[in-house]
């Protein structure tokens, strides 16, 4: 069994101060999941600005052109393979996440590096936004930002595997929920203080002159994309100087409570062995973790691939995606805390449901409304009902964990999610590749967020019973 930290020994204050430095940690990441995945660089990257200058004027219309049939279909499917490279990326970092990340995980419990492996791999991800300041908008460097973008997407799901094991370091079982939804908390919030000082800065449109924020920087082709890509030089070192605090305040796991360094196909051995204890004593615990990966991965990729839909499909230019934005995590916000009381009074399956219905029936009206009003009105549905499913799973695995196995099992819970996080990218990409229409990548969406619902159905929330002599 992974090595379980002791807080027994922590006055209340020290262990709050923890907590906080901790939960800084989220408020910085969210300039990795909304500035870099959602909302401004892998739309940069999926725009015109990365499709052939030539086919761009034959198919935009302005008021001395009205493009061909043949030139509006051009433009479209350009802008549909770019949408596909990002998928791709993320799919593929996803597949080494899966291969990688549960054993990376266990491995830095069982030498008691976690909080260092979670600066390095914080740090990478930071290296890899900094490198994204030098993809200017030509076609050919859409491969060099897909590849920085799948690499921060790898390093941040390792740093993630890591911050969420330190919750047992942060909290005790009584204050474990609301630590945790202090930390999705104060991530929405990050999100939303970065995006607007982002908008403000960089990104908004104040004089009409071809310049964007109150910097003047100048955007678009003409501008080299400049304004995006200083705007995540900034949201580099926003998420470097929020990571510090829980670097410095949260210690290592102490010595004498470190399980041995293993080798790695060991590692494999110990991961499997577990996963067949909990299938034989409790197989619905087993089938949770496994519903709950898929539709978690599912959670992220509407956000991941919201803004893309958004910008490809109806037509928002990069002010209302960031307006959209700034919008969705106010209203993700406000699901989670309303998600929290309704956990505790109805249960979390029942959130987890009703939220998984909500989601489902949301994304698949945008595969058929038009304009960008409808668009606000489902994409804040989605945006709304993320968080209660996420704040709900991680409650739901609290109440199905027995006492003593907290480490081992939400070591598991972290790196399942991980695990499938491919899956969603994967089936984006196909159907926007089979059809050419970047509308139809949510039918992946839709049909991820199903899965997990159909196998979430079956299960209650029972302790799992695991028994090392198996």
């Amino acid at each position: 069994m992974l090595g379980i930290v002791s807080i027994a020994a922590v006055d209340d204050r020290t262990l709050r101060r923890r907590a906080r430095a901790w939960a800084l940690w989220d408020w910085g990441s969210a300039s990795f999941n909304a500035v870099v995945t959602t909302f401004v660089f892998s739309r940069y990257i999926a725009s015109d600005l990365f499709v052939d200058p030539a086919i761009v004027e034959a198919g935009t219309e302005t008021e001395d052109f009205t493009p061909t049939a043949q030139g509006a279909r051009a433009l479209t499917e350009a802008l549909a393979d770019n949408a596909a490279v990002v998928a791709w990326a993320i799919a593929i970092a996803g597949i080494l996440v899966a291969l990688l990340a549960p054993v990376l995980g266990q491995r830095s419990d069982g030498t008691g590096r976690r909080r260092l492996w979670l600066g390095v791999n914080t740090g990478v991800t930071i290296l890899a936004m900094l490198g994204m300041f030098f993809v200017t908008p030509v076609p050919g460097y859409i491969w060099i930002g897909a590849a920085l973008l799948a690499v921060g997407n790898l390093f941040f799901e390792f740093a993630s595997v890591n911050y969420n094991a330190m919750l047992h370091q942060v909290s005790t079982k009584e204050t474990m929920g609301r630590v945790s939804g202090f930390g999705w908390g104060m991530g929405y919030v990050g999100g939303i203080v970065l995006l607007v000082l982002l908008l403000v800065l960089f990104l908004f449109p104040l004089r009409g002159d071809g310049t964007n924020g109150i910097l003047g920087l100048p955007t678009g082709l003409a501008g080299e994309g400049l304004d995006v890509r200083v705007a995540i030089v900034v949201s580099a070192l926003w998420f470097a100087i929020f990571a510090i605090p829980v670097l410095v305040s949260v210690p290592e796991l102490p010595r004498t409570e470190r399980a041995n360094a293993v080798s790695l196909p060991e590692s494999y051995r110990r991961l499997f062995r577990t996963i067949g204890r909990i299938g034989r004593r409790s197989p619905k615990t087993l089938l949770f973790l496994l519903s709950s990966a898929i539709f978690r991965d599912g959670l992220s990729a509407i956000f991941t691939f919201g803004a893309i839909i958004a910008s490809s499909v109806f037509g928002f230019s990069a002010t209302e995606v960031l307006l959209f934005a700034v919008a969705a995590n106010v209203t993700a916000g406000i699901g989670t805390f309303v998600g929290g009381w309704a956990d505790d009074r109805f249960g979390p399956k029942v959130v987890i449901i009703a939220s998984l219905l909500v989601l489902v029936a949301s994304g698949t009206a945008v595969m058929f409304v038009e304009g960008k009003d409808m668009f606000w009105v489902c994409g804040l549905a989605l945006a709304t009902f993320v968080g209660p499913v996420q704040s709900a799973s991680r409650s739901f695995m609290a109440r199905i964990t027995p006492e003593g196995r907290e480490g081992e099992m939400f070591g598991l819970y972290a790196t399942t999610g991980r695990s499938v996080s491919f899956l969603t990218a994967t089936l984006f990409g196909a159907f926007v590749g089979l059809t050419g229409d970047t509308r139809f990548g949510i039918l992946g969406i839709v049909i991820v967020l199903l899965a997990g619902l159909l196998l979430v159905l079956p299960i209650t929330p029972k302790p799992t019973t695991i028994d090392d002599r198996d």
